[in-house]
Protein backbone atom coordinates (compact mmCIF):
# COMPACT_ATOMS: atom_id res chain seq x y z
CA UNK A 1 0.00 0.00 0.00
CA UNK A 2 2.74 2.42 0.89
CA UNK A 3 4.40 1.72 -2.17
CA UNK A 4 1.41 1.78 -4.30
CA UNK A 5 0.54 5.66 -2.77
CA UNK A 6 4.05 6.87 -3.58
CA UNK A 7 3.70 5.45 -6.92
CA UNK A 8 0.55 7.24 -7.74
CA UNK A 9 2.18 10.42 -6.45
CA UNK A 10 5.12 10.00 -8.83
CA UNK A 11 2.44 9.49 -11.41
CA UNK A 12 0.47 12.27 -10.76
CA UNK A 13 3.79 14.39 -10.81
CA UNK A 14 4.78 13.53 -14.06
CA UNK A 15 1.42 13.99 -15.18
CA UNK A 16 0.46 17.15 -14.33
CA UNK A 17 4.31 18.76 -15.28
CA UNK A 18 2.49 17.78 -18.97
CA UNK A 19 0.10 20.24 -18.79
CA UNK A 20 -0.08 23.37 -20.87
CA UNK A 21 -2.29 26.37 -20.10
CA UNK A 22 -5.98 25.35 -20.31
CA UNK A 23 -5.99 21.93 -21.60
CA UNK A 24 -6.04 18.43 -19.72
CA UNK A 25 -2.39 16.26 -20.33
CA UNK A 26 -1.76 14.22 -22.54
CA UNK A 27 1.03 12.05 -21.50
CA UNK A 28 0.11 8.75 -19.41
CA UNK A 29 2.73 7.39 -17.18
CA UNK A 30 4.67 3.89 -18.02
CA UNK A 31 2.90 2.27 -15.16
CA UNK A 32 -0.24 2.29 -17.15
CA UNK A 33 1.00 1.73 -20.67
CA UNK A 34 2.42 -1.48 -19.16
CA UNK A 35 -0.77 -2.44 -17.42
CA UNK A 36 -2.89 -1.28 -20.95
CA UNK A 37 -0.52 -3.40 -23.06
CA UNK A 38 -1.70 -6.14 -20.55
CA UNK A 39 -5.05 -5.82 -21.92
CA UNK A 40 -5.58 -9.37 -23.95
CA UNK A 41 -8.08 -9.95 -27.11
CA UNK A 42 -8.01 -13.57 -26.04
CA UNK A 43 -9.84 -13.19 -22.87
CA UNK A 44 -12.47 -10.55 -23.93
CA UNK A 45 -13.39 -13.84 -26.03
CA UNK A 46 -13.42 -15.67 -23.21
CA UNK A 47 -15.71 -13.64 -21.25
CA UNK A 48 -17.39 -13.41 -24.72
CA UNK A 49 -18.16 -16.95 -25.08
CA UNK A 50 -19.04 -17.58 -21.64
CA UNK A 51 -21.43 -14.80 -21.82
CA UNK A 52 -22.96 -15.75 -24.65
CA UNK A 53 -23.34 -19.64 -24.01
CA UNK A 54 -26.62 -21.31 -24.09
CA UNK A 55 -26.46 -22.29 -20.54
CA UNK A 56 -26.78 -18.17 -19.60
CA UNK A 57 -30.15 -18.52 -21.71
CA UNK A 58 -30.20 -15.06 -22.92
CA UNK A 59 -29.41 -13.36 -20.07
CA UNK A 60 -32.72 -12.04 -19.27
CA UNK A 61 -33.21 -9.61 -16.02
CA UNK A 62 -34.56 -11.94 -12.95
CA UNK A 63 -34.45 -15.40 -14.27
CA UNK A 64 -31.71 -17.57 -13.63
CA UNK A 65 -29.59 -16.49 -16.83
CA UNK A 66 -29.27 -12.96 -15.62
CA UNK A 67 -28.58 -14.09 -11.98
CA UNK A 68 -25.80 -16.46 -13.63
CA UNK A 69 -24.18 -13.73 -15.66
CA UNK A 70 -24.27 -11.42 -12.54
CA UNK A 71 -22.88 -13.71 -10.69
CA UNK A 72 -19.40 -14.25 -12.87
CA UNK A 73 -19.31 -10.59 -13.38
CA UNK A 74 -19.08 -10.04 -9.52
CA UNK A 75 -16.51 -12.95 -9.13
CA UNK A 76 -14.62 -11.70 -11.84
CA UNK A 77 -14.39 -8.37 -9.80
CA UNK A 78 -13.51 -10.54 -7.08
CA UNK A 79 -10.71 -12.38 -8.27
CA UNK A 80 -9.45 -8.65 -9.49
CA UNK A 81 -9.10 -7.60 -5.92
CA UNK A 82 -12.20 -4.48 -6.56
CA UNK A 83 -13.56 -3.55 -3.74
CA UNK A 84 -17.44 -3.90 -3.69
CA UNK A 85 -19.52 -1.10 -4.37
CA UNK A 86 -22.83 -2.91 -4.39
CA UNK A 87 -25.94 -3.46 -1.57
CA UNK A 88 -24.19 -4.61 2.54
CA UNK A 89 -20.94 -4.88 1.17
CA UNK A 90 -21.24 -6.94 -1.81
CA UNK A 91 -20.74 -6.45 -5.57
CA UNK A 92 -24.69 -6.65 -6.70
CA UNK A 93 -26.88 -3.34 -6.15
CA UNK A 94 -30.08 -4.68 -6.40
CA UNK A 95 -33.32 -3.25 -8.07
CA UNK A 96 -36.80 -3.94 -7.53
CA UNK A 97 -38.56 -3.99 -11.36
CA UNK A 98 -42.32 -5.04 -12.21
CA UNK A 99 -42.86 -6.45 -15.76
CA UNK A 100 -46.11 -5.33 -17.34
CA UNK A 101 -47.47 -7.34 -20.40
CA UNK A 102 -50.81 -6.31 -21.81
CA UNK A 103 -53.17 -9.13 -22.19
CA UNK A 104 -54.55 -8.67 -25.43
CA UNK A 105 -58.01 -10.38 -25.46
CA UNK A 106 -59.02 -8.32 -22.41
CA UNK A 107 -57.89 -4.93 -23.41
CA UNK A 108 -60.16 -2.72 -25.62
CA UNK A 109 -58.96 0.55 -27.25
CA UNK A 110 -61.69 2.85 -29.21
CA UNK A 111 -61.88 6.66 -30.48
CA UNK A 112 -65.17 7.92 -29.57
CA UNK A 113 -65.55 11.29 -31.73
CA UNK A 114 -68.74 13.42 -30.90
CA UNK A 115 -70.39 12.88 -34.22
CA UNK A 116 -70.55 9.22 -35.44
CA UNK A 117 -69.53 6.17 -34.74
CA UNK A 118 -66.71 4.94 -32.38
CA UNK A 119 -63.66 3.82 -33.98
CA UNK A 120 -62.38 0.46 -32.42
CA UNK A 121 -58.58 0.06 -32.70
CA UNK A 122 -56.56 -3.66 -32.99
CA UNK A 123 -53.69 -3.94 -30.62
CA UNK A 124 -50.23 -4.21 -32.03
CA UNK A 125 -51.82 -3.82 -35.65
CA UNK A 126 -53.17 -0.03 -35.09
CA UNK A 127 -51.62 0.88 -31.37
CA UNK A 128 -49.25 -0.38 -28.61
CA UNK A 129 -49.91 0.53 -25.30
CA UNK A 130 -48.55 0.12 -21.75
CA UNK A 131 -50.06 0.76 -17.98
CA UNK A 132 -47.24 2.65 -16.31
CA UNK A 133 -49.23 2.49 -13.10
CA UNK A 134 -48.39 -0.62 -12.68
CA UNK A 135 -51.97 -2.49 -11.47
CA UNK A 136 -53.41 -5.18 -13.39
CA UNK A 137 -55.99 -3.30 -15.11
CA UNK A 138 -57.02 0.17 -15.61
CA UNK A 139 -60.19 2.36 -17.56
CA UNK A 140 -59.85 5.69 -19.28
CA UNK A 141 -62.54 7.51 -20.78
CA UNK A 142 -60.87 11.12 -21.50
CA UNK A 143 -60.66 13.54 -24.21
CA UNK A 144 -58.05 14.31 -26.57
CA UNK A 145 -55.77 16.92 -26.66
CA UNK A 146 -53.57 17.73 -29.57
CA UNK A 147 -50.08 19.44 -28.59
CA UNK A 148 -47.76 19.13 -31.55
CA UNK A 149 -44.65 17.22 -30.59
CA UNK A 150 -45.19 17.78 -26.81
CA UNK A 151 -42.09 19.62 -26.03
CA UNK A 152 -41.53 22.47 -23.23
CA UNK A 153 -38.20 23.48 -24.15
CA UNK A 154 -37.60 27.11 -22.39
CA UNK A 155 -34.00 27.33 -23.96
CA UNK A 156 -35.77 27.14 -27.50
CA UNK A 157 -38.70 29.61 -26.54
CA UNK A 158 -40.69 26.05 -27.29
CA UNK A 159 -43.79 25.51 -25.08
CA UNK A 160 -46.55 22.88 -27.06
CA UNK A 161 -48.17 23.14 -23.52
CA UNK A 162 -48.73 26.75 -23.91
CA UNK A 163 -52.55 27.63 -22.58
CA UNK A 164 -53.95 24.51 -22.55
CA UNK A 165 -54.60 22.39 -19.50
CA UNK A 166 -54.20 18.64 -20.06
CA UNK A 167 -54.90 17.21 -16.40
CA UNK A 168 -57.29 13.87 -16.90
CA UNK A 169 -56.85 14.10 -20.31
CA UNK A 170 -55.05 12.47 -23.32
CA UNK A 171 -52.78 14.02 -25.07
CA UNK A 172 -51.95 13.20 -28.58
CA UNK A 173 -48.20 14.20 -30.07
CA UNK A 174 -45.78 13.39 -33.06
CA UNK A 175 -42.69 11.77 -32.78
CA UNK A 176 -39.22 13.67 -33.05
CA UNK A 177 -38.65 17.02 -32.82
CA UNK A 178 -39.85 19.84 -34.13
CA UNK A 179 -38.35 20.43 -37.71
CA UNK A 180 -35.16 22.33 -37.74
CA UNK A 181 -32.08 23.03 -40.07
CA UNK A 182 -29.90 25.48 -37.40
CA UNK A 183 -27.76 23.37 -35.17
CA UNK A 184 -28.99 25.49 -32.42
CA UNK A 185 -32.50 24.80 -32.73
CA UNK A 186 -33.14 21.34 -31.64
CA UNK A 187 -30.33 20.40 -33.03
CA UNK A 188 -31.07 20.58 -36.54
CA UNK A 189 -31.52 17.34 -38.08
CA UNK A 190 -29.61 15.85 -34.58
CA UNK A 191 -32.46 14.16 -32.49
CA UNK A 192 -32.50 15.94 -28.99
CA UNK A 193 -34.23 14.25 -26.53
CA UNK A 194 -37.05 15.94 -26.54
CA UNK A 195 -37.27 14.11 -30.11
CA UNK A 196 -37.35 10.93 -28.00
CA UNK A 197 -40.41 8.89 -26.96
CA UNK A 198 -39.27 8.50 -23.41
CA UNK A 199 -39.12 12.24 -22.89
CA UNK A 200 -42.98 12.63 -24.56
CA UNK A 201 -44.58 10.25 -21.74
CA UNK A 202 -42.64 11.92 -19.30
CA UNK A 203 -43.83 15.38 -20.00
CA UNK A 204 -47.66 14.24 -20.61
CA UNK A 205 -47.13 12.82 -17.13
CA UNK A 206 -45.52 15.62 -15.89
CA UNK A 207 -48.14 17.82 -16.93
CA UNK A 208 -51.04 16.07 -15.55
CA UNK A 209 -52.38 13.96 -18.38
CA UNK A 210 -53.43 10.51 -17.74
CA UNK A 211 -52.50 8.98 -21.19
CA UNK A 212 -50.04 9.96 -24.21
CA UNK A 213 -50.91 8.85 -27.82
CA UNK A 214 -47.57 9.19 -30.36
CA UNK A 215 -47.97 9.28 -33.58
CA UNK A 216 -45.43 7.24 -35.64
CA UNK A 217 -43.84 8.38 -38.46
CA UNK A 218 -41.27 6.05 -39.77
CA UNK A 219 -39.53 8.98 -41.61
CA UNK A 220 -39.38 10.91 -38.23
CA UNK A 221 -39.05 8.02 -36.03
CA UNK A 222 -36.06 6.49 -38.06
CA UNK A 223 -37.72 3.10 -37.62
CA UNK A 224 -40.72 1.17 -38.93
CA UNK A 225 -44.05 0.24 -36.38
CA UNK A 226 -42.54 -3.00 -36.57
CA UNK A 227 -40.29 -1.73 -34.11
CA UNK A 228 -42.43 -0.63 -32.52
CA UNK A 229 -44.63 -3.45 -32.21
CA UNK A 230 -42.02 -5.58 -31.38
CA UNK A 231 -40.69 -3.34 -29.01
CA UNK A 232 -44.10 -3.17 -26.52
CA UNK A 233 -46.50 -5.97 -27.04
CA UNK A 234 -44.10 -7.87 -25.02
CA UNK A 235 -43.83 -7.60 -21.07
CA UNK A 236 -42.09 -4.12 -20.43
CA UNK A 237 -40.24 -3.63 -17.62
CA UNK A 238 -40.27 -0.78 -15.29
CA UNK A 239 -38.49 0.27 -12.19
CA UNK A 240 -41.10 -0.32 -9.23
CA UNK A 241 -39.85 2.83 -7.28
CA UNK A 242 -39.54 5.34 -10.18
CA UNK A 243 -40.25 8.53 -8.58
CA UNK A 244 -41.50 10.00 -11.90
CA UNK A 245 -45.32 10.05 -11.98
CA UNK A 246 -46.85 7.62 -14.23
CA UNK A 247 -49.56 7.54 -17.25
CA UNK A 248 -52.30 5.27 -17.23
CA UNK A 249 -52.26 4.61 -21.19
CA UNK A 250 -48.44 5.06 -22.51
CA UNK A 251 -49.20 4.19 -26.39
CA UNK A 252 -48.66 4.50 -29.50
CA UNK A 253 -50.83 5.05 -32.43
CA UNK A 254 -49.87 4.02 -36.77
CA UNK A 255 -50.44 7.10 -38.90
CA UNK A 256 -53.21 5.89 -40.16
CA UNK A 257 -55.36 5.84 -37.29
CA UNK A 258 -53.91 9.63 -36.47
CA UNK A 259 -55.73 10.22 -39.85
CA UNK A 260 -58.59 8.58 -38.72
CA UNK A 261 -58.67 10.72 -35.63
CA UNK A 262 -58.39 14.13 -37.26
CA UNK A 263 -61.14 13.33 -39.91
CA UNK A 264 -63.24 12.37 -37.29
CA UNK A 265 -62.32 15.73 -35.53
CA UNK A 266 -63.03 17.54 -39.10
CA UNK A 267 -59.60 18.55 -39.26
CA UNK A 268 -56.62 17.84 -42.28
CA UNK A 269 -53.81 15.79 -40.64
CA UNK A 270 -51.07 17.22 -42.86
CA UNK A 271 -52.37 20.68 -41.79
CA UNK A 272 -51.92 20.35 -38.21
CA UNK A 273 -48.95 18.40 -38.49
CA UNK A 274 -47.40 21.45 -40.32
CA UNK A 275 -48.47 23.99 -37.64
CA UNK A 276 -47.16 22.28 -35.22
CA UNK A 277 -43.49 22.80 -36.15
CA UNK A 278 -43.85 26.26 -36.51
CA UNK A 279 -43.58 28.62 -34.19
CA UNK A 280 -47.00 30.28 -32.67
CA UNK A 281 -48.78 26.52 -32.72
CA UNK A 282 -51.51 26.11 -30.67
CA UNK A 283 -52.69 23.38 -28.63
CA UNK A 284 -56.20 22.16 -29.21
CA UNK A 285 -58.76 19.78 -27.87
CA UNK A 286 -60.48 17.56 -30.08
CA UNK A 287 -64.03 16.55 -30.22
CA UNK A 288 -62.72 12.86 -29.66
CA UNK A 289 -62.32 10.83 -26.69
CA UNK A 290 -60.27 7.88 -25.61
CA UNK A 291 -62.25 5.25 -24.16
CA UNK A 292 -59.92 1.91 -23.22
CA UNK A 293 -59.59 -0.69 -20.85
CA UNK A 294 -56.40 -2.09 -20.73
CA UNK A 295 -55.65 -5.25 -18.48
CA UNK A 296 -52.25 -6.66 -18.21
CA UNK A 297 -50.43 -9.22 -15.87
CA UNK A 298 -47.90 -7.99 -13.60
CA UNK A 299 -44.74 -9.66 -12.64
CA UNK A 300 -42.78 -8.50 -9.79
CA UNK A 301 -38.86 -9.36 -9.59
CA UNK A 302 -35.56 -8.14 -8.72
CA UNK A 303 -32.34 -7.95 -11.29
CA UNK A 304 -28.74 -6.36 -9.63
CA UNK A 305 -26.36 -3.95 -11.31
CA UNK A 306 -22.57 -5.55 -10.75
CA UNK A 307 -20.02 -2.96 -9.12
CA UNK A 308 -16.78 -2.90 -8.18
CA UNK A 309 -14.49 -0.30 -7.47
CA UNK A 310 -10.77 0.43 -7.17
CA UNK A 311 -9.88 3.03 -4.85
CA UNK A 312 -7.99 6.08 -5.70
CA UNK A 313 -5.19 7.47 -3.07
CA UNK A 314 -6.85 10.59 -2.36
CA UNK A 315 -9.49 11.26 0.13
CA UNK A 316 -12.77 12.59 -0.44
CA UNK A 317 -14.16 14.49 -2.45
CA UNK A 318 -13.22 12.12 -5.21
CA UNK A 319 -13.03 12.65 -8.90
CA UNK A 320 -14.07 9.30 -10.00
CA UNK A 321 -14.21 7.78 -13.29
CA UNK A 322 -16.84 5.18 -14.14
CA UNK A 323 -16.62 2.55 -17.01
CA UNK A 324 -20.37 1.04 -17.81
CA UNK A 325 -21.74 -2.03 -19.83
CA UNK A 326 -24.71 -3.83 -19.75
CA UNK A 327 -24.75 -7.25 -19.49
CA UNK A 328 -28.65 -7.96 -20.09
CA UNK A 329 -30.02 -9.41 -23.04
CA UNK A 330 -33.32 -10.51 -24.56
CA UNK A 331 -33.55 -14.56 -22.79
CA UNK A 332 -35.31 -17.25 -24.75
CA UNK A 333 -38.69 -18.26 -26.18
CA UNK A 334 -40.02 -21.06 -24.15
CA UNK A 335 -41.55 -24.01 -26.02
CA UNK A 336 -40.39 -22.75 -29.22
CA UNK A 337 -38.34 -25.32 -31.77
CA UNK A 338 -35.19 -24.94 -32.61
CA UNK A 339 -32.47 -22.34 -31.50
CA UNK A 340 -35.07 -20.22 -29.02
CA UNK A 341 -32.02 -18.08 -27.16
CA UNK A 342 -30.83 -14.54 -27.75
CA UNK A 343 -27.67 -15.14 -26.65
CA UNK A 344 -26.35 -11.47 -27.43
CA UNK A 345 -22.62 -12.38 -28.40
CA UNK A 346 -22.15 -8.62 -29.38
CA UNK A 347 -24.78 -7.08 -27.84
CA UNK A 348 -23.57 -7.33 -25.42
CA UNK A 349 -21.31 -9.61 -24.33
CA UNK A 350 -18.67 -6.88 -25.96
CA UNK A 351 -19.38 -4.41 -23.90
CA UNK A 352 -18.42 -6.47 -20.90
CA UNK A 353 -15.90 -8.40 -21.86
CA UNK A 354 -14.23 -5.19 -22.58
CA UNK A 355 -15.42 -3.95 -18.97
CA UNK A 356 -14.08 -7.58 -17.22
CA UNK A 357 -10.00 -6.94 -18.81
CA UNK A 358 -10.18 -3.12 -18.31
CA UNK A 359 -10.89 -4.35 -14.54
CA UNK A 360 -8.19 -6.60 -14.74
CA UNK A 361 -5.65 -4.80 -16.29
CA UNK A 362 -6.95 -1.59 -13.84
CA UNK A 363 -6.09 -3.43 -10.97
CA UNK A 364 -3.24 -4.83 -11.93
CA UNK A 365 -1.32 -1.31 -12.14
CA UNK A 366 1.95 -1.08 -9.95
CA UNK A 367 0.39 2.47 -9.08
CA UNK A 368 -3.52 3.59 -7.92
CA UNK A 369 -4.75 6.14 -9.48
CA UNK A 370 -5.47 9.32 -7.65
CA UNK A 371 -9.17 8.96 -7.46
CA UNK A 372 -11.65 6.05 -7.53
CA UNK A 373 -12.43 3.84 -11.06
CA UNK A 374 -15.89 2.21 -10.46
CA UNK A 375 -16.71 -0.50 -13.11
CA UNK A 376 -20.41 -1.16 -13.59
CA UNK A 377 -22.24 -3.90 -15.45
CA UNK A 378 -25.30 -2.94 -15.32
CA UNK A 379 -29.37 -4.79 -15.79
CA UNK A 380 -32.19 -4.14 -18.04
CA UNK A 381 -30.66 -1.82 -20.38
CA UNK A 382 -32.66 -3.50 -23.15
CA UNK A 383 -36.25 -2.92 -20.74
CA UNK A 384 -35.21 0.75 -21.54
CA UNK A 385 -31.91 1.44 -19.64
CA UNK A 386 -33.37 0.84 -16.67
CA UNK A 387 -30.54 -0.47 -14.55
CA UNK A 388 -28.12 2.32 -15.54
CA UNK A 389 -31.24 4.96 -14.79
CA UNK A 390 -30.86 3.13 -11.25
CA UNK A 391 -27.45 3.33 -10.98
CA UNK A 392 -27.24 6.97 -11.72
CA UNK A 393 -29.76 7.48 -9.24
CA UNK A 394 -28.02 5.86 -6.83
CA UNK A 395 -24.22 5.82 -7.17
CA UNK A 396 -21.60 4.18 -5.09
CA UNK A 397 -20.25 8.04 -4.95
CA UNK A 398 -22.16 11.09 -5.22
CA UNK A 399 -22.73 12.16 -8.49
CA UNK A 400 -20.46 15.35 -8.23
CA UNK A 401 -17.77 13.32 -7.59
CA UNK A 402 -17.81 11.02 -11.09
CA UNK A 403 -15.52 12.68 -13.90
CA UNK A 404 -16.77 10.91 -16.75
CA UNK A 405 -18.61 7.71 -17.87
CA UNK A 406 -17.36 5.92 -20.66
CA UNK A 407 -19.84 3.05 -22.19
CA UNK A 408 -19.16 0.10 -24.45
CA UNK A 409 -21.70 -1.34 -26.07
CA UNK A 410 -21.94 -3.53 -28.95
CA UNK A 411 -18.50 -3.65 -30.15
CA UNK A 412 -18.26 -5.82 -33.15
CA UNK A 413 -15.47 -7.90 -33.28
CA UNK A 414 -14.65 -8.00 -36.71
CA UNK A 415 -10.99 -6.57 -36.49
CA UNK A 416 -8.56 -3.74 -35.67
CA UNK A 417 -10.60 -0.20 -36.56
CA UNK A 418 -9.29 2.69 -38.00
CA UNK A 419 -12.13 5.00 -36.90
CA UNK A 420 -14.07 5.77 -33.33
CA UNK A 421 -16.98 7.61 -32.74
CA UNK A 422 -17.33 9.30 -29.30
CA UNK A 423 -20.46 10.72 -30.14
CA UNK A 424 -21.56 13.07 -26.83
CA UNK A 425 -17.28 13.66 -25.93
CA UNK A 426 -17.39 17.07 -28.04
CA UNK A 427 -20.37 18.35 -25.49
CA UNK A 428 -17.92 18.54 -22.59
CA UNK A 429 -14.78 20.21 -21.54
CA UNK A 430 -12.92 16.64 -22.28
CA UNK A 431 -13.30 16.71 -25.84
CA UNK A 432 -9.45 17.57 -26.31
CA UNK A 433 -8.20 14.96 -24.23
CA UNK A 434 -10.69 12.23 -26.27
CA UNK A 435 -9.29 14.37 -29.98
CA UNK A 436 -5.15 14.11 -28.34
CA UNK A 437 -5.71 10.19 -27.19
CA UNK A 438 -7.47 8.98 -30.40
CA UNK A 439 -4.97 10.52 -32.70
CA UNK A 440 -2.12 8.96 -30.18
CA UNK A 441 -4.35 5.45 -31.07
CA UNK A 442 -4.52 5.78 -35.08
CA UNK A 443 -7.63 6.71 -34.82
CA UNK A 444 -10.25 9.13 -36.85
CA UNK A 445 -13.20 10.43 -34.82
CA UNK A 446 -15.91 10.05 -37.28
CA UNK A 447 -19.72 11.73 -36.56
CA UNK A 448 -22.62 10.26 -35.67
CA UNK A 449 -23.82 8.22 -39.25
CA UNK A 450 -27.06 9.16 -38.14
CA UNK A 451 -27.90 12.01 -35.93
CA UNK A 452 -31.46 12.22 -36.81
CA UNK A 453 -31.84 8.56 -35.12
CA UNK A 454 -30.92 10.11 -31.96
CA UNK A 455 -28.19 7.08 -31.37
CA UNK A 456 -26.84 9.62 -28.20
CA UNK A 457 -29.74 8.49 -26.16
CA UNK A 458 -30.22 4.96 -26.53
CA UNK A 459 -27.16 3.53 -24.30
CA UNK A 460 -26.25 3.44 -20.67
CA UNK A 461 -23.92 6.38 -20.61
CA UNK A 462 -27.49 8.37 -21.42
CA UNK A 463 -28.57 7.63 -18.02
CA UNK A 464 -25.45 9.32 -16.22
CA UNK A 465 -25.96 12.18 -18.62
CA UNK A 466 -29.20 12.60 -16.94
CA UNK A 467 -27.70 13.00 -13.75
CA UNK A 468 -25.50 15.30 -14.75
CA UNK A 469 -22.35 13.21 -15.25
CA UNK A 470 -20.13 13.95 -18.38
CA UNK A 471 -20.89 10.67 -20.46
CA UNK A 472 -20.49 9.22 -23.61
CA UNK A 473 -20.13 5.94 -25.55
CA UNK A 474 -16.55 4.01 -27.45
CA UNK A 475 -17.36 2.87 -30.75
CA UNK A 476 -16.00 2.19 -33.97
CA UNK A 477 -16.18 3.73 -37.39
CA UNK A 478 -16.47 1.57 -40.86
CA UNK A 479 -13.15 1.65 -41.63
CA UNK A 480 -10.80 -1.41 -40.85
CA UNK A 481 -6.94 -2.54 -40.99
CA UNK A 482 -6.90 -4.20 -43.86
CA UNK A 483 -10.44 -3.51 -45.93
CA UNK A 484 -11.90 -0.54 -47.33
CA UNK A 485 -14.90 1.27 -46.33
CA UNK A 486 -17.47 -0.50 -48.49
CA UNK A 487 -16.32 -3.96 -46.40
CA UNK A 488 -16.78 -2.21 -42.97
CA UNK A 489 -20.31 -1.04 -43.83
CA UNK A 490 -21.45 -4.65 -45.02
CA UNK A 491 -20.10 -6.00 -42.09
CA UNK A 492 -22.13 -3.66 -40.32
CA UNK A 493 -25.52 -3.82 -42.17
CA UNK A 494 -25.29 -7.66 -42.57
CA UNK A 495 -25.17 -7.92 -38.71
CA UNK A 496 -28.29 -5.48 -38.15
CA UNK A 497 -30.30 -7.37 -40.88
CA UNK A 498 -29.13 -11.33 -39.61
CA UNK A 499 -28.24 -11.10 -36.19
CA UNK A 500 -28.90 -7.87 -34.09
CA UNK A 501 -31.81 -8.67 -31.56
CA UNK A 502 -32.01 -11.84 -33.15
CA UNK A 503 -30.99 -15.66 -32.21
CA UNK A 504 -28.20 -15.84 -34.19
CA UNK A 505 -26.31 -13.22 -32.52
CA UNK A 506 -23.98 -16.20 -31.07
CA UNK A 507 -20.30 -16.63 -30.23
CA UNK A 508 -17.68 -17.80 -33.37
CA UNK A 509 -14.14 -19.00 -33.24
CA UNK A 510 -13.74 -16.57 -36.27
CA UNK A 511 -14.42 -13.59 -34.42
CA UNK A 512 -11.89 -11.00 -34.24
CA UNK A 513 -11.71 -9.40 -30.51
CA UNK A 514 -8.37 -7.36 -31.21
CA UNK A 515 -10.21 -4.59 -31.74
CA UNK A 516 -12.19 -4.48 -28.62
CA UNK A 517 -8.98 -4.89 -26.96
CA UNK A 518 -7.52 -1.66 -28.62
CA UNK A 519 -10.44 0.41 -27.38
CA UNK A 520 -10.12 -0.68 -23.86
CA UNK A 521 -6.65 0.51 -23.95
CA UNK A 522 -7.84 3.79 -25.59
CA UNK A 523 -10.56 3.13 -22.63
CA UNK A 524 -7.88 3.19 -19.90
CA UNK A 525 -6.27 6.09 -21.08
CA UNK A 526 -9.11 8.45 -21.02
CA UNK A 527 -9.75 7.13 -17.71
CA UNK A 528 -5.99 7.92 -16.49
CA UNK A 529 -6.35 11.11 -17.37
CA UNK A 530 -9.85 12.26 -16.14
CA UNK A 531 -8.68 11.01 -13.10
CA UNK A 532 -5.71 12.89 -13.14
CA UNK A 533 -7.05 16.23 -14.51
CA UNK A 534 -6.50 19.18 -12.76
CA UNK A 535 -9.93 20.24 -12.40
CA UNK A 536 -13.23 18.42 -12.79
CA UNK A 537 -14.86 17.66 -16.27
CA UNK A 538 -17.66 19.76 -17.26
CA UNK A 539 -20.24 20.41 -19.77
CA UNK A 540 -20.24 23.04 -22.23
CA UNK A 541 -22.14 25.98 -21.85
CA UNK A 542 -25.49 25.73 -23.04
CA UNK A 543 -25.60 22.17 -22.92
CA UNK A 544 -28.87 19.96 -22.04
CA UNK A 545 -27.10 18.69 -19.25
CA UNK A 546 -24.98 21.80 -18.03
CA UNK A 547 -27.72 22.37 -15.28
CA UNK A 548 -27.93 18.96 -13.68
CA UNK A 549 -23.72 19.16 -13.95
CA UNK A 550 -23.70 22.40 -11.99
CA UNK A 551 -26.54 20.88 -9.61
CA UNK A 552 -24.44 17.74 -9.01
CA UNK A 553 -21.48 19.76 -8.27
CA UNK A 554 -23.12 21.89 -5.69
CA UNK A 555 -24.26 19.18 -3.89
CA UNK A 556 -20.91 17.58 -3.63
Amino acid sequence: MKNGKTGAGLAVGFFLLALSAGAFAQVVPPAVKKAEASIDAEKIRAHVKFLSDDLLEGRYPGLRGGDLAAKYIATQFALDGLKPGGDDGTYLQWINFVGMKVVPEQTSFALAPQKGNAIDLKFADDYTVQNEKLTPSVNIDAPIVFVGYGVTAPEFGWNDYAGVDVKGKVILCIVGDPPSNDPKFFGGKALTYYGRWTYKFEQAARMGAVGALIIHRTDLASYGWDVVRNSNTSEKTYLRDDKMPPLEAASWIQLDVARKLFAASDLNIDTEMTAAGKRGFKAVELPVRLKAHIESTVRRFQSPNVVGILPGTKPAPDQAVMYTAHYDHLGFVPGMKGDNIYNGAADNGTGCGILLEMARAWASMTVRPPHDVIFAAVTAEEQGLLGSEYLGQHPPVPTGQIALDVNYDMILPIGIPREINVNGAQRTSFYPVVQATAKRFGLTIVPDPRPEAGGYYRSDHFSLSRVGIPAFSVDTGSLYEGHDRAWGEAQEEDYIEHRYHNFSDNYSPSMDFRGDAKLARFGMDLGWEAVSAPSTIRWNAGDEFEAARKASLQAK
